[in-house]
């Protein structure tokens, strides 16, 4: 009985020592993910690290790369002042190694197209994700980064979502605030670091 429990506290050690986190930067230098990939274990987690504008970490489908999942992990709007001293972030704990796929969801339409018809039929081009901002975790060879990020500059739709920084739980998944429960393929942590993001959407359309 002692054996078994002494090996028992080895393994859980031996999981934490050797557990990984991966920082992103959502919108370092422009509009992506910096990097844009990351391969992780069981037990890895990844720091998403908002930059100045205004972005968004939702995840979606390989399917449809620009259209939020189902109940899926979605950070809202995260406004960042150019001179933000405190910046948001959101941490994500990988529970298996099934590929996850993630986008941001902000329009990034300028004034002008508020009042313009043409509007409606340009959205997915327009948006930060139809523009190449998509994340991958643990991307295969059948169902690369790539095939996904070209997907999303093809022009996939993006789903209406609320801008107040709600995150969403749904199946593989769960999503609250830090620290969160551990449920499935990911669980996800938000620290706002001072930043409102209930005036996401607002900000958003002037960038």
């Amino acid at each position: 009985m002692r054996f078994a429990l002494a090996s028992a506290t080895l393994a859980t050690f031996a999981t934490v020592v050797f557990a990984e986190t991966f920082q992103v930067q959502v919108g370092s230098n422009g509009l992506n993910f910096n990097p844009t990939t990351v391969t992780a274990a069981s037990g890895d987690t990844i720091e998403f690290v908002f930059m100045p504008k205004n972005h968004t970490v939702t995840q979606s489908t390989f399917a449809a790369p620009c259209t939020a999942m189902s109940s899926g992990i979605d950070s809202g709007y995260m406004p960042v002042a150019a001179n933000a001293t405190q910046v948001p972030s959101m941490t994500v704990t990988v529970n298996d190694t099934a590929p996850l796929w993630f986008y941001c969801k902000q329009s990034g339409y300028g004034p002008l197209f508020l009042f313009c018809a043409f509007f409606w039929l340009t959205m997915s081009y327009y948006s930060h994700c139809g523009q190449g901002m998509v994340f991958a975790v643990n991307p295969t060879a059948d169902k690369t980064f790539e095939a996904f990020q070209a997907a999303a500059k093809g022009g996939s739709s993006s789903s209406p979502t609320s801008s107040t920084g709600s995150t969403g739980t749904g199946s593989g998944s769960s999503a609250t605030s830090s620290p969160s429960p551990t449920n499935g393929a990911v669980a996800v942590g938000v620290r706002s670091g001072g930043i409102l993001a209930l005036v996401g959407l607002v900000a958003g359309v002037l960038l």
